[in-house]
């Protein structure tokens, strides 16, 4: 099993000397965000993940989830480690200090959670669920509820989770059939089944409040007609406790998924029987009220694909350097042994250094949509808020889909480099491989991502949604166009900037005659957007890198890694992006060509 260590130099460099978030805490009135701070919670985040989160993961594999009578035991030392989590505060980092969280910065704490989530995937799960339960409470919850909920939310001793799918809908969720009919006292009671349900049922937390959607009586059907409720797992009281008299609320865990991966989260079959729920927001308004709940977990999925790059490259660098197999094309490196290390391989390098630049590269693009996130929170200037906002628009989809599948690239990779011993399970690289799948699937799949983003968003703005962060890109660029140094990486983004432009407005022009090329380009456009934005993030380091060596920082090894991976990255990952284009400017024409009766033999 790999053994995971925190890269915490590199999230210091991506907070500190990329993205200056010193200046960016002081700026939102974070003052205790001090850089001194940061360290020691990174510290502490470090030593916790290596040395209580990582050592269960492979556990969790082996031992799974297991359901009695619909009661879940997670597997051994997660309760445990659940415990400790709580104990040690991490669930209130940034949570607000009105519902006893510690108010720090929104930024901080997903540099934390990619921690976890690299430690062990299914552990990380459980509360990062409950954070997008207490977000769509908090921002559309009476106050009422806010004080019933969201104290034992914060504090970590209750967990959330979000109850959208059915057996018969996944993604179009105006085909649910889960009912509400209001009761006498203004709460609803909500009946139906919800499938696919992560962390639905398990021992970790005194109570779980499930976010649910359904229809009450009277709606509208389609998705005009959807609400969203408060349903807890145990009655509560209007003060926020357990109500013992009432005891369990009308739930209960049907079953648990038998899956490919994350096997010590519980995937649930929940029942809804008459169940006690409060109404979230307005009603027939629930789907707007949820987008809350899956912007913030769509951001969270994107760090999966960055923690799963990084877990897959440290399991196989430690590898590469070790194993010893063949002679190196160029001459002898390891003369005293019988054979070299593999890592002296160039498609050994290859993927190493994929992995390593998708992680690094995916650790910045996360980092730098953290503080926008932070800016929406806490930004007082309305215009800075919108600039902010609407750049987290356009790059959530992106990041979501385009980390995660190639998180789950950089884990096939970790398997490739260990060889038959990466297919062998005590070695640990095909759980990665396993675990990271569903991060491709759920909070919408890769297709449902890159719909929203051409469709809904660049198509339905006309493109404007692009404007503020190419602003931003051109700004960079033409900052830095005249530095030698940055030629290699400033030529590249312009060229790719341009196209970018040119096929929306291809795109565009196309579905007016036909719809269907806006599905047949969307993944293609998705991918070259993630594959460009990377590049922008690359560039930026190399150049935070380059000025650094010329200042005769000590730290020159780091330093000058960050540039040759800036360059592998430039010279051997973006050109992917040509593909895409070229895809994209064939049309969806051979896709739809071949009649549906066809495909079959």
């Amino acid at each position: 099993m790999p053994e995971y260590k925190a890269p915490i130099r590199d999230i210091k460099f991506v907070m500190q000397e990329l993205l200056d978030c010193d200046s960016h805490y002081k700026q939102l009135d974070y003052e205790d965000a001090s850089l001194d701070m940061i360290d020691a919670i990174m510290g502490e985040a470090a030593k916790f993940t290596e040395q209580v989160v990582a050592p269960i993961n492979q556990i969790g594999d082996q031992q799974g989830c297991t359901w009695i009578d619909g009661e879940v035991k997670t597997p051994d030392g997660f309760k445990e480690a659940y415990s400790q989590y709580v104990e040690g505060g991490w669930s209130t980092l940034a949570q607000s200090t009105k519902f006893g969280g510690q108010g720090l910065p929104h930024s901080l704490d997903s540099s934390i959670v990619e921690l976890f989530s690299s430690a062990n995937h299914s552990f990380a799960m459980y509360p990062g669920l409950s954070h997008g339960a207490l977000a769509t409470i908090e921002a559309h919850g009476s106050d009422l509820q806010k004080q019933m909920f969201l104290p034992k939310l914060v504090e970590g001793s209750w967990t959330g989770t979000m109850c959208l799918t059915e057996s018969h809908c996944g993604t179009d969720l105006g085909m649910l059939r889960t009912k509400a009919e209001v009761n006498e006292d203004g709460s609803y009671s909500i009946t139906g089944t919800k499938i696919f349900i992560s962390a639905g049922e398990h021992d970790l937390s005194d109570n779980i409040l499930h976010i649910v959607i359904a229809r009450i009586s009277g709606s509208p059907e389609g998705s005009k007609g959807i609400s969203l409720f408060i349903v807890p797992k145990l009655s509560v009281t209007g003060e926020g406790e357990l109500d013992a008299e009432n005891g369990r609320n009308g739930v209960s865990c049907g079953s648990i998924e038998h899956k490919m991966g994350i096997n010590a989260n519980a995937t649930c079959v929940i029942n809804f029987d008459g169940a006690k729920g409060y109404l979230i927001g307005e009603q027939n308004r629930g789907l707007n009220c949820m987008f809350t709940f899956m912007n913030a977990a769509r951001l969270g999925v994107a760090n999966e694909g960055v923690a799963a790059a990084e877990a897959s490259f440290q399991g196989a660098l430690a590898y590469a350097q070790d194993r010893l197999q063949m002679r190196s094309l160029s001459g002898v490196k390891n003369p005293e042994g019988p054979a070299d290390p593999i890592i002296v391989h160039p498609d050994v390098r290859r993927m190493l250094l994929t992995q390593k630049s998708i992680a690094e590269g995916g650790r910045a693009l996360v980092a730098y949509l953290s503080q926008l996130v932070d800016v929406s929170h806490s930004e007082k200037d309305e215009a800075v808020k919108a600039v902010a906002e609407s750049k987290l628009a356009l790059l959530t989809p992106i990041a979501k889909a385009f980390l995660t599948e190639l998180g789950l690239e950089c884990t096939s990779h970790g398997v490739q480099i260990l060889g038959g011993h990466g297919f062998i399970k005590e070695w640990g690289m095909e759980q990665l491989m396993r675990d990271t799948k569903i991060s491709c699937l759920y909070e919408g799949t890769t297709g449902i991502q890159a719909l929203d983003l051409l469709a809904r968003k660049v198509l339905g703005s006309k493109g404007e949604i692009l404007k503020p962060f190419a602003e931003e890109v051109t700004a960079f660029c033409l900052e830095n166009i005249a530095d030698a140094d940055m030629v290699e990486f400033i030529k590249p983004i312009m060229k790719f900037s341009e196209q970018w432009q040119q096929l929306t407005q291809s795109i565009g022009l196309k579905a007016q005659g036909n719809r269907d090329e806006i599905g047949g380009a969307s993944v293609d456009y998705l991918m070259y957007s993630g594959y460009l934005s990377l590049a922008y993030f690359w560039a930026k380091m190399a150049k935070v890198a380059q000025d650094k060596l010329a200042s005769d920082s000590e730290d020159k090894a780091f330093y000058q890694a960050k540039i040759k991976t800036a360059q592998f990255y430039f010279q051997r990952i973006l050109p992917r992006a040509h593909g895409h284009a070229a895809c994209i400017e064939h049309g969806a024409g051979s896709m739809m060509a071949l009649d549906a009766d066809h495909f079959s033999f």
